[in-house]
C-alpha cells in the first residue's frame, strides 16, 4: 500500500492501470496534501457509475475550522506557547513553583497568565465557531442526485464520487463533474467561470455525442460503466479521462466535458453529470460555496490578530472581475458617421448591484433615433450600424412570453444586441443559416453564408450575409488597429471616429470599430473555394483559415464605433485615488485579457491617457529577459523610484519573469512604475506575485478579491480581504476581513487601520512603560538590601498590578483612543503615511519609552526612600519598615502610571476617566480592605494596619503630590514643545479639531504641512522624461479596444450558431424538450 494512500486514510484502488500524461506534473491533494507522483506515469482513478459501494474517496463535506473538539486544547496551547512572550512567562511560572527559587509567590505570574490564556481561548473559540457555521451553510446546500432509480434532493455534503447529479440554470455545481447531457442542442452548456479564472465571457462545454442522448430515468437506470481519470490536481484547464460504458467503445473525455465546482450554469435549462472529484479533491481546492447576492452584507473581521497591520499597508493587490467591476457590460455610447451619441451626464450609482445587473443598456440619447427617423444625412449610416449590431454576433435569442432573452458566451455581444433592441432594431430569430430582425415593426431576414471567427490574434469578427435585397455584404467589428488598416480610401469619418475612440478610451470604455464592405458574386465565389480548401486541411487549419479570412476582409467602409462600459463598482475611482494619495501602491492581478485590464485601469483612474505603458509580452525566456533588461536600462537612475509609468504583463511572460535569473530585475522594473497590471494569471501566479513583493520589500501587503481564484493571493498576503457578494464565499471564507464592496477599503484602511495601529502602538508602549516602571524598582531596591533577593512589594500586590490596578488604562487606549476624527482621516489620506512609515512605533520610539520608564522608576524609588531615610515613630508606637516604604512607592507608581495614560490620551471620553481615576481609587480601596484581612483570613499578616500607618504619615501626602508631578512634568513639557514647534500634519489636524472652529481652513493646513521642511515622503511620482528604446513601450493615446469571446472551445463559433433553430425551438422545444424535462424533474 502506497504511503500517499495511508496518509489520507483511504483504500488503494483495485486493479489500477497506468497511462501517460506526457510531461504534465500533477500536485494531488486528497483531504490532505499528497506528494507529487512521477511526471511521466500516474495512477488513474477508477470511478464506478451507479455503484457507490465501490467508490471510496474523499467526502464532499468541507471544514475550514482551525480546531475540533479533541484538538482544541493541545493545538491552542501549542500555538499560544509558540509565542515568545507566553513561553517566557510560562518558564517564569514553572520556576516560581519551585520552593526557594523565587522570592515572590507561586501564583504571582501564573494568575495573569491564566487570565490572558482564558481570554485568548474564548476569542479563538468564537472565531472558529463562525468558521464552523459558514461551513455548515455550505455543506447544507441542496442538489438533485439520481439514486435508487429516481431523483432525490440531498445536501451537498452527501454527494459522493460516482453520483449522477442534475443542475438547473443559474445554480452552482456541488462538485467536479463530467457532462453527460444537457437541454441545449448538441448537448452544449454554458458556465460562468469568472470566480475561477477572472474571465467575463461564458465557457462552452459539450458532452460526448455517444452519451448525449441519456436524459430519461430509464436510460440512467441502465447506465453501467466506469470512468478512469487522473488523480486530483489544481490545473483548471487540464483533464484526462476515459469513459467505459457496457457494450460501447471507450469514450475519451477531457476539459471540454469537465464542469468544475464553483462554476455557475448559465443560459442552459439543465445538465446531467457524473461526479468525479468531491470536497478537497475538487479542482477548486476550496470546497467553499457560492451564494446569491444579498443587500444586507456588513464588513466583518474574521480575525482579531491583524488589526494593527491595516494601518501599515504599502502594497495592495486587487482582483478585477467582481472586485473592481460588477461583472456586467452596458452599451454606453457610440459614434456613427462622425457623430457621438450617448448619455453625457454622470449617472448616480447607489451601489445596488441588482439594479446594475438588470441595466445592460444605459444608452440614452434620443438624438440618434431622431436623426434616423427625420431623414438626417447620417440616417443610412445609422441603419446600417444598428443592423450590423443585430446580425454580426453569436447570440442566441429565446422568447420568454412577449419578451426576448439573449443567451451569449460574450457579454460584449449581449450588451450590443440589447442596446440595438432598445433602439428599435430587435434580433428575433436565429436558424442555422439565417437571422431575422425587426426594424420599426418591419421584418428582415439575412442569410448567413460564412462566419469569420474572432480570435485574440485577429482582434475582429466578420460575418458574410446575403441581405433581404439579395446583395452580398461582409460585416465586421473589431479593434481600431485592425479595422483601420483595412479601410477603403473612400471611407469617411476616419479622423473624427479616431478622436471619438480616444475620448471613449480615456473614460475607460471598451471600444469596437464597426465597418462593412459589399462583395460581388464572383469575388465571393472565388474566395469560397479558398475557404473550403483551408477548412479541409488537417494541419495548421486555424492558421490557414485566418490567412483565408485576410483575403476577403479588405476595402472596409467605416460606420463608426461602439463604447461598452464594464461597469465599475460604486466609487471605485474615488477610492483608488484616495488610496494612491495615502502612498498605497495598487497592483491589479487578473485572469482576464490584457485589453480588458487596461480599459479598467483607465476607467478607475489607476492610469491616465498620458501614462506611458510598458507591455511585457514574450513567448520565451530570452525574449522576456531582453525586454526587461532594455526597460531597466532605459530607466537608468530612475530604476527603483516610482515613476508615472504603467507596467502590463501577461501570465505567459510572468512565468519567465519569475525565474531566478531575472526575478530581481523584474521586481525593480515593477516597483519603478506607478501602476502594475498582471493579466491572464492563474491563481498560483497571483500568489507568487504577492510572495515576491512580500519577500523582497519590507512592507505590509494586502490582497483583495471575491472569487476562488483569489484565495491563493489572499492567504499569501499579510492581510487578506474578501469581497462577499455575487461571486460567493470562497474569498471571504479564506480572508481576514470581509467587505461588501471595494470602496469600503478606504474606510477599512484609512480609518479603522489608522485607529487600530494608533491604539495598538499606544497600548504596547504604555504596557511596556508601566511594567518597566514597577519591576525596575525591584532592581533599585537590590542596591539597598544588598542583593539579598528580598522584595519591596507584597506578593499579591505584584500579581494584581497588571490584572486590576493598571489594567483599564491600556484597555481604553487600545479600544477607544483616536488620533483624529474619521472625517479628517478620509479628507487627508496623507495622514496614513505617518503610520505606514512606522513613525509611531519603531526601535527608537521603543527605547525612548523604556528610558522614560527607567527615569520614572528612579524617581519613584529614590525620592520616597530619601524621604524615609531616617527611621520615624508613628502614632501608637508603630515604626517603619521596608513594607511601609513599599506601600508608599506602590501607591505613587499606580498614580503615576495612571496619570501617564492620561497624558497619552488624545481622545478623552467617559471610559478614559473611569479607567484612570477608577484605577487609582481601586488601589486605595484594595489597600484599605487588604490591611484588615489578617487574622480573619490567613493571608498577608505583614500588611495588617498598613493603611492606617501610610495615610497618617505626612510624608506620604507630600510625596503623593510631588513624586508623580516630578515624574510627569518632563513628559508634559516635551509634549507641549512637540505640539508647538515640531508638529506635523497630524498635530495640525488635532489642533484644528480641538479648537472646533474654522479660523484655520483645512486647505491652509495641508499646504503648510506639504511645504514643511520635515516632510519626508513625497506624494507625487517622478516626472517621466525617459527615452525608451524598446518597442514594448506604448506612448500613444489609448483607443480602448476590448472584446470578450470564447476561444478554442470544443464548439467553434460557426458550429455554435449553426446548431440553433429558434424558430423550431419555439414549437418543438416546448413539446419534446419539455416532455423530457418533465420526465427528468
Amino acid at each position: 500500500m502506497s504511503r500517499s494512500w495511508l496518509l489520507c486514510g483511504m483504500k488503494p484502488l483495485q486493479g489500477s492501470t497506468h497511462f501517460s500524461l506526457g510531461n504534465q506534473k500533477v500536485e494531488k491533494r486528497m483531504g490532505c496534501q499528497q506528494s507529487l507522483q512521477s511526471s511521466e506515469v500516474l495512477k488513474v482513478r477508477t470511478i464506478y457509475i451507479n455503484d457507490p459501494l465501490k467508490n471510496t474517496f474523499c467526502t464532499n463535506s468541507i471544514s475550514t475550522t482551525k480546531y475540533s473538539k479533541w484538538s482544541f486544547l493541545p493545538r491552542y496551547l501549542y500555538l499560544q506557547f509558540s509565542k515568545a512572550a507566553n513561553a517566557f512567562f510560562l518558564f517564569i511560572t514553572i520556576l516560581q513553583q519551585i520552593p526557594g527559587v523565587s522570592p515572590i509567590g507561586q501564583y504571582t505570574t501564573l494568575l495573569p497568565l491564566l487570565v490572558i490564556l482564558a481570554i485568548s481561548g474564548i476569542k479563538e473559540v468564537v472565531e472558529d465557531y463562525k468558521r464552523y457555521m459558514a461551513d455548515k451553510v455550505v455543506n447544507s446546500k441542496t442538489t438533485s442526485v439520481f439514486r435508487q432509480n429516481s431523483w432525490h434532493v440531498i445536501k451537498w455534503h452527501e454527494v459522493n464520487v460516482g453520483d449522477i447529479v442534475k443542475t438547473l440554470n443559474e445554480e452552482f455545481l456541488p462538485a467536479d463533474m463530467i457532462l453527460i447531457s444537457s437541454s441545449e442542442p448538441q448537448s452544449m452548456c454554458y458556465v460562468a467561470t469568472a470566480n475561477l479564472d477572472g474571465e467575463t465571457n461564458l465557457k462552452i462545454r459539450q458532452a460526448s455525442l455517444e452519451v448525449a442522448g441519456i436524459i430519461k430515468e430509464g436510460q440512467l437506470v441502465n447506465l453501467d460503466g466506469k470512468i478512469e481519470c487522473e488523480e486530483p490536481d489544481r490545473q483548471f484547464n487540464n483533464f484526462v479521462g476515459t469513459l467505459y460504458l457496457r457494450g460501447k467503445s471507450p469514450i475519451s473525455v477531457g476539459p471540454d466535458q469537465m464542469l468544475l465546482r464553483g462554476t455557475q450554469l448559465k443560459n442552459t435549462q439543465w445538465i446531467i453529470g457524473v461526479v468525479i472529484y468531491t470536497g478537497f479533491e475538487t479542482k477548486l481546492m476550496q470546497d467553499e460555496d457560492m451564494h446569491y447576492e444579498q443587500n444586507d452584507l456588513y464588513a466583518m473581521a474574521r480575525t482579531s490578530n491583524l488589526n494593527e497591520e491595516l494601518g501599515q499597508v504599502k502594497y495592495l493587490f486587487s482582483d478585477k472581475t467582481g472586485t473592481l467591476t460588477c461583472n456586467t457590460m452596458a452599451f454606453k455610447k457610440c459614434t456613427i458617421a462622425g457623430i457621438i451619441y450617448g448619455n453625457h451626464s454622470d449617472n448616480t450609482d447607489d451601489g445596488n448591484e441588482n439594479l446594475s445587473r438588470a441595466s445592460f443598456c444605459e444608452f440614452n440619447d434620443p438624438k440618434l433615433l431622431e436623426n434616423f427617423e427625420d431623414g438626417h444625412p447620417s440616417s443610412e449610416y445609422i441603419k446600417e450600424f444598428l443592423t450590423l449590431l443585430c446580425v454580426c454576433h453569436t447570440v442566441i435569442p429565446e422568447r420568454c412570453g412577449n419578451d426576448i432573452l439573449y443567451q451569449a458566451s460574450s457579454p460584449d455581444e449581449a450588451a450590443l444586441v440589447k442596446g440595438a433592441k432598445k433602439l428599435g432594431f430587435v434580433f428575433t430569430t436565429r436558424t442555422p443559416y439565417s437571422v431575422t430582425i425587426e426594424v420599426m415593426t418591419e421584418t428582415h431576414t439575412f442569410e448567413i453564408l460564412n462566419i469569420l471567427e474572432f480570435s485574440s490574434n485577429r482582434k475582429r469578427m466578420s460575418i458574410i450575409v446575403r441581405t433581404p435585397a439579395g446583395h452580398l455584404r461582409l460585416y465586421c467589428k473589431g479593434a481600431d488597429t485592425v479595422i483601420y488598416e483595412r479601410l477603403s480610401k473612400d471611407s469617411l469619418f476616419v479622423e473624427d471616429t479616431l478622436k471619438h475612440l480616444e475620448i471613449f478610451a480615456t473614460e475607460g470604455l471598451r471600444t469596437l470599430c464597426i465597418a462593412y464592405t459589399d462583395l460581388t458574386e464572383t469575388e465571393y465565389q472565388d474566395w469560397l473555394q479558398e475557404y473550403k480548401k483551408a477548412s479541409a486541411v488537417s494541419q495548421n487549419r486555424i492558421q490557414r483559415l485566418e490567412e483565408c479570412y485576410e483575403i476577403i476582409e479588405k476595402e472596409f467602409l467605416l460606420l463608426g464605433a461602439t463604447a461598452i462600459e464594464d461597469r465599475l463598482q460604486a466609487n471605485v475611482p474615488e477610492t483608488i485615488s484616495t488610496l494612491l494619495k495615502a502612498n498605497i501602491k495598487i497592483w491589479v492581478l487578473t485572469g482576464d485579457k490584457q485589453e480588458t485590464a487596461v480599459n479598467i485601469a483607465f476607467s478607475c483612474k489607476l492610469i491616465s491617457s498620458t501614462t506611458p505603458r510598458i507591455y511585457l509580452n514574450a513567448d520565451s525566456f530570452e525574449a522576456a529577459q531582453q525586454t526587461i533588461n532594455h526597460n531597466c536600462g532605459d530607466l537608468g537612475n530612475l530604476l527603483g523610484k516610482e515613476n508615472d509609468l504603467a507596467l502590463i504583463i501577461d501570465g505567459e511572460t510572468l512565468k519567465y519573469a519569475l525565474r531566478f535569473e531575472i526575478q530581481k530585475k523584474f521586481l525593480d522594473l515593477a516597483l519603478s512604475c506607478r501602476a502594475v497590471l498582471c493579466c491572464r494569471l492563474s491563481p498560483l501566479q497571483k500568489a507568487e506575485i504577492v510572495d515576491l513583493v512580500k519577500k523582497h520589500e519590507e512592507a505590509i501587503t494586502l490582497a483583495v478579491g471575491d472569487g476562488a481564484n483569489d484565495v491563493g493571493m489572499i492567504r499569501m498576503a499579510h492581510v487578506g480581504v474578501g469581497i462577499s457578494g455575487n461571486e460567493g464565499m470562497q474569498a471571504t471564507n479564506n480572508s481576514d476581513y470581509s467587505i461588501a464592496q471595494f470602496r469600503y477599503l478606504e474606510k477599512l484602511l484609512l480609518v479603522h487601520g489608522t485607529w487600530n495601529y494608533f491604539r495598538v502602538t499606544k497600548c504596547i508602549l504604555y504596557s511596556f512603560y508601566k511594567n518597566v516602571v514597577l519591576y525596575i524598582i525591584g532592581l533599585w531596591f537590590s542596591f539597598v538590601n544588598g542583593f539579598s533577593g528580598q522584595i519591596i512589594f507584597e506578593h499579591w500586590c505584584i500579581s494584581l498590578y497588571n490584572v486590576i490596578f493598571t489594567s483599564l488604562p491600556p484597555l481604553t487606549l487600545g479600544i477607544f483612543e483616536k488620533c483624529c476624527s474619521q472625517k479628517s482621516l478620509l479628507e487627508y489620506p496623507q495622514l496614513y503615511t505617518v503610520f505606514q512609515t512606522g513613525e509611531m512605533f519603531n526601535t527608537k520610539v521603543f527605547w525612548i519609552q523604556c528610558i522614560n520608564a527607567l527615569i520614572h522608576s528612579f524617581i519613584l524609588f529614590w525620592f520616597p526612600t530619601k524621604m524615609l531615610e531616617h527611621d520615624m515613630i508613628l502614632r501608637h508606637g508603630y515604626t517603619t519598615d521596608y513594607l511601609f516604604l513599599g506601600n508608599f512607592i506602590y501607591s505613587y507608581v499606580v498614580v503615576t502610571v495612571c496619570l501617564k495614560a492620561g497624558l497619552e490620551t488624545t481622545s478623552w471620553n467617559r471610559f478614559s476617566h473611569v479607567a484612570i481615576w477608577g484605577s487609582i481609587i481601586s488601589w486605595i480601596l484594595f489597600f484599605s480592605v487588604y490591611s484588615f484581612f489578617w487574622p480573619i483570613f490567613s493571608v498577608a499578616p505583614e500588611m495588617t494596619g498598613q493603611i492606617n500607618m501610610v495615610l497618617s504619615c505626612p510624608h506620604f501626602w507630600m510625596g503623593f503630590l510631588l513624586v508623580p508631578t516630578t515624574c510627569l512634568i518632563q513628559n508634559f513639557f516635551w509634549k507641549l514643545i512637540k505640539n508647538t514647534y515640531k508638529r506635523g500634519l497630524l498635530e495640525e489636524i488635532q489642533e484644528l479639531e480641538s479648537r472646533k472652529d474654522s479660523i484655520l481652513e483645512h486647505s491652509e493646513i495641508f499646504e503648510k504641512r506639504m511645504t514643511a521642511a520635515s516632510l519626508a515622503v513625497s506624494f507625487s511620482t517622478q516626472p517621466c522624461e525617459i527615452f525608451f528604446r524598446d518597442d514594448s513601450v506604448d506612448l500613444s493615446a489609448p483607443h480602448g479596444y476590448a472584446f470578450s469571446q470564447t476561444e478554442g472551445a470544443v464548439v467553434t463559433q460557426e458550429e455554435l450558431v449553426r446548431a440553433y433553430d429558434t424558430a423550431k425551438m419555439e414549437n418543438s422545444r416546448i413539446s419534446k424538450r419539455s416532455s423530457d424535462f418533465s420526465e427528468i424533474f
